[in-house]
């Protein structure tokens, strides 16, 4: 009798364009999936930030459909492990399976997934509580490990009205005062049409690039490769209905520019850049930035707007809840040793992060007891 699915490692990066389509329908069967999933935005990565011969994307088919992904990419530094695909510049990894079939795709791509982890570590990265790898890990029959990884805060997706009644009431009427200023001032916003989203990328990038002069900035954002993937990869995700960009006018002028990323269950701001001119002119761009965020989830069925990664005090402000992503660990008994490295490098690294935030608390006590001097 003939299976009802076959699997396979795709290694080639034309085969991994061409998946495209049958990728997109299985993205859409997938509840799960953020917008770090979609072919658009893997795709493009790769072609920004892949290495040769390093594609491993884990298939399973069924006919001409796809009922499970694993975009997963070789690396040899610290450890041999098989990481997935999207890197640092991607707040959340997972797999795609598809929601009809779940019990036999998540069955084969386990078992795929050990027949490729023969000689390295599964490592996934920054994965959201309840995603479809978790269902993966618990079928897992070596050993595994499950550690902490990045802090995302998270609202629910409802309209500003609605967050603002979530804050004291105080606090409530300054961010009220806040959009009034914006009104006062006349900004306005205007969602970019599909055709006009390279160029409010570009403009985006480089507001970004002013916003943060002389101040310390994530390098990646400023460098041609990250411009690049964000360009080539935005377009079409805001043609699918999986990103929006966001345009703000003061007089005739763009003053920022924001883009959203979109799924099925959250909404996230994932970048913006803003003129120094808002600031000075006293308007709260976080306010004006979270206000246009909340609009994008009126009319859809998200339940969660996501501030994604990073434990910022200005998030605080909102009251969020903090959700802690995952790092999943997937080994078998001839690389369980591995695992264990991975999980010792943790333990190392989490130790030496609260060793440093000791010795900044005592510097800080000194400073103070001193009368600021160090």
């Amino acid at each position: 009798m003939k299976p009802a699915y076959t699997t396979e490692v795709v290694t080639d990066e034309q085969d991994f364009a061409a998946l495209a389509p049958a990728w997109a329908r299985l993205y859409r069967r997938c509840a799960t999936a953020t917008p770090f999933q979609s072919h658009a935005w893997l795709h493009s990565w790769w072609l920004s930030y892949g290495g040769r011969g390093r594609l491993r994307l884990v298939v399973v088919r069924s006919g001409d459909d796809l009922l499970a992904v694993a975009p997963l990419m070789a690396v040899r530094r610290p450890l041999p492990a098989l990481v997935p695909l999207g890197g640092a510049i991607s707040d959340y990894g997972d797999v795609l399976v598809d929601d009809e079939r779940t019990e036999t795709a998540v069955a084969a791509l386990t078992g795929a997934l050990a027949a490729a982890a023969r000689t390295a570590l599964i490592d996934f990265r920054e994965v959201r509580p309840g995603s479809a790898v978790e269902r993966v890990y618990e079928l897992w029959s070596g050993p595994r490990r499950r550690v902490s990884d990045s802090v995302c805060l998270e609202l629910p997706a409802v309209p500003m009205d609605e967050l603002l009644a979530r804050l004291p009431s105080a606090k409530a009427q300054r961010v009220r005062a806040k959009l009034r200023k914006l009104t006062a001032l006349g900004v306005r916003r205007e969602v970019v049409h599909p055709d006009a989203v390279d160029s409010a990328l570009r403009r985006l990038l480089e507001l970004h690039r002013l916003q943060w002069q002389g101040r310390k900035v994530t390098n990646e954002h400023l460098r041609a490769r990250f411009c690049e993937h964000l360009v080539r990869s935005v377009g079409p995700m805001v043609r699918s209905g999986d990103a929006v960009v966001t345009e703000f006018r003061l007089d005739d002028d763009v003053v920022a520019v924001d883009l959203t990323l979109l799924s099925r269950r959250l909404a996230g701001g994932y970048l913006y850049g803003a003129h120094p001119r808002l600031r000075e002119h006293k308007a709260d761009v976080a306010v004006m930035l979270l206000d246009a965020c909340s609009e994008h989830t009126r009319h859809e069925a998200r339940g969660t707007l996501s501030l994604l990664r990073g434990n910022e005090p200005y998030k605080h402000h909102w009251r969020p809840e903090p959700v802690v992503n995952q790092r999943l660990l997937l080994a078998r008994r001839r690389t369980a040793p591995l695992l264990s490295a991975a999980v010792w490098d943790v333990a190392a690294r989490c130790r030496g992060k609260e060793l440093l935030r000791r010795w900044d608390e005592r510097r800080e006590e000194r400073e103070r007891a001193g009368g600021g001097r160090p």
